[in-house]
């Protein structure tokens, strides 16, 4: 046990316990974080009202999985939220340019 277990310090079992992801991403696929440069333009396939959220890369292309529907920009939003948190970037960031009703989406990071 170490001095800063003893002294009552909860670091350690913060570090010991495992979080729970809130997003799943497919164990294949790469860290989006190369992506985050301004500029850069992001082709996502969308696939709404998925059983669960999360974000794949297979072949170069990502795809997202959100579990609402495709109703009044809901699922545009929950993608950007979806996309922003594997980049790293805050939402705002993230620009939707093209395919606001499309299941093909173009995002821009500003």
């Amino acid at each position: 046990m170490s001095a800063q277990q003893r002294s009552g310090s909860t670091l350690a079992v913060h570090l010991a316990q495992p979080r729970k992801a809130r997003y799943a991403f497919a164990m294949t696929a790469t860290p989006l974080s190369h992506l985050a440069h301004p500029g850069a333009r992001i082709a996502v396939r969308v696939t709404p009202k998925a059983s669960r959220e999360r974000l794949t890369e297979e072949e170069g292309v990502i795809r997202a999985y959100v579990t609402v529907p495709p109703e009044d920009g809901k699922a545009n939003v929950a993608v950007q939220k979806l996309l922003a948190k594997a980049v790293g970037l805050a939402k705002s960031r993230l620009v939707l340019v093209q395919g606001h009703k499309s299941r093909d989406k173009v995002f821009e990071i500003t």
